[in-house]
């Protein structure tokens, strides 16, 4: 097997043959890709399709062209368009990290030791996309089954190793929360440090999250499930009707006229208006015609036609524009001016002119966030006094 000889050799292969790359894999299933036009795509060098054979990125079969099942799986996991659920990695990556996990806790070797925490910690983040990816095709597969499945009794199966696969899934998240949670105390008791804190955070999060969509997921499934035994019950009648039907035996064996006869369901139809055009012979040459029009004229010469009113012209003095002006605090103004002074910043603001009137609520919320920016340029005493029910911190500058 021919393959490259380092990444960068495979990232410039993939660059340069990006565009046919690209539609090959926007096609994959829609279409059969042909050789003829592939070369189309690399300007009719044919080599530089070879090539990409030789490398077993695209094969050849027949005169037509298909991604390498390696390189499509690739392009499907990177980019979360793949269909398959892929259950048995998630539960590997749990053995590897209980195995881990030991190696850890029996090793005296620092070195070693810190091995095998980047394993675990690096496994532990990938369970948590992998997981959430699962319940993402999994979704994703259960609408495709009920919209696009055309044989009822697949659907039902279909759906029902769906749901299989759905408690699956929650054995996982329950096996890693109790990994976590229950059986691993020791090991997160020792190695805890503050990057593997945020990795089991994040992974609780992530798990959480699939549990509240795995619980959607259930209802959709049983209502999809619900629907197509009640459309399987229907076809089930129609067919036995159809079959009575086909050796003339429907009214002998069933009540059908009865049922019929006290249907009437003809007047909740909406009536549909067909118009019907006179022909011109007729309106020139019959009389009764000819008084129907005049019938028609008089009444319409007694109408009344009303000529609607024009607004008048919009006045020059709406047209004008009217500019409103508001003063802004300059937090960074009333900072320079405090620094040059040596008061306390409390009396300071509570004192500053702000060229606008400001209430005392407004001008303790001033105080506090010129702490929360400038923090760094000012000294924060531990002594406290109070105005106005308000108890505030002394606070100079450095």
């Amino acid at each position: 097997m021919n393959t490259f000889n380092d990444i960068k050799e495979l990232v410039t292969a993939l660059k340069r043959e990006e565009k046919l790359i690209s539609e090959m894999f926007s096609k994959r299933k829609s279409i059969d890709y042909k050789l003829s036009d592939a070369l189309e795509l690399v300007d009719y060098e044919e080599s530089r399709i070879d090539l990409l054979i030789q490398k077993s990125v695209i094969r050849e079969n027949g005169g037509f062209l298909e991604l390498d099942g390696q390189f499509l799986e690739f392009f499907e996991q990177v980019l979360f368009v793949s269909e398959e659920i892929n259950l048995s990695y998630i539960d590997e990556n749990i053995k590897s990290i209980k195995e881990n996990i030991v190696y850890f806790l029996n090793e005296h070797s620092e070195t070693k030791r810190y091995t095998y925490l980047r394993f675990i910690k690096k496994t532990f983040r990938n369970m948590g996309l992998i997981t959430l990816r699962s319940v993402v095709d999994l979704r994703r597969n259960i609408e495709n089954t009920f919209k696009n499945e055309s044989n009822y009794k697949n659907k039902q199966l279909k759906l029902e190793n769906l749901d299989e696969k759905r408690t699956v899934i929650i054995n996982l998240i329950h096996q890693t929360l109790s990994l976590i949670n229950e059986e691993e105390l020791t090991f997160f008791n020792r190695a805890l440090d503050e990057e593997l804190g945020r990795i089991i955070v994040e992974l609780k999060s992530q798990l959480g999250e699939c549990s509240h969509n795995l619980i959607e997921i259930e209802k959709q499934i049983i209502d999809y499930l619900n629907q197509i035994k009640q459309q399987g019950r229907f076809l089930e009648k129609l067919r036995k009707l159809k079959y009575l039907k086909d050796n003339f035996t429907i009214e002998a064996e069933t009540d059908i006229k009865q049922i019929i006869s006290n249907k009437n369901q003809v007047i909740f139809e909406a009536r549909t208006n067909q118009s019907i055009n006179l022909s011109i012979d007729f309106l020139r040459e019959d009389e009764r015609a000819f008084d129907t029009i005049k019938r028609i004229a008089r009444n319409y010469r007694n109408r009344l036609l009303f000529k609607q009113d024009i607004a008048e012209s919009i006045s020059n003095d709406y047209l004008q524009n009217n500019i409103e002006e508001e003063i802004m605090v300059n937090l960074e103004e009333v900072r320079n001016r405090f620094i040059a002074t040596s008061d306390n910043l409390f009396n300071f603001i509570l004192n500053y002119d702000f060229m606008k009137d400001i209430d005392f609520n407004e001008r303790v919320t001033i105080f506090c966030q010129i702490i929360s920016q400038y923090e760094e340029e000012l000294q924060i005493q531990d002594n406290y006094q109070t105005a106005n029910g308000i108890e505030y911190a002394m606070v100079f500058s450095k």
